[in-house]
């Protein structure tokens, strides 16, 4: 079965940003992760250049990014979304 998996990269000096909106995004997983739709998230790279996040369908990876605090207050430079056929997880 299908997963998606969303890739994001950093905009340039976001570290500030996203320590601000941190608490928002994070809420936002927390909805998406109780609602069972997504697997699991989190940064890439120490200090972070980007993240990922793991859903199970493209809608709710969309509706995701749609709201993402992180996406929509510009930490986030560009993002994009790749179904992955996961072999098992």
């Amino acid at each position: 079965m299908s997963k998606y998996v969303i890739f994001y990269e950093m905009a340039p000096g976001a570290m500030d940003k996203v320590v601000q909106l941190f608490p928002a995004h994070s809420a936002r997983l927390d909805e998406f992760h109780g609602r069972g739709l997504c697997l699991g998230a989190g940064p890439l790279g120490n200090p972070p250049e980007g993240a990922m996040g793991i859903f199970t369908t493209r809608e709710a990876a969309e509706e995701f990014v749609a709201g993402d605090p992180f996406v929509n207050q510009g930490a986030v430079a560009k993002w994009r979304l790749v179904e992955w056929k996961a072999a098992f997880m």
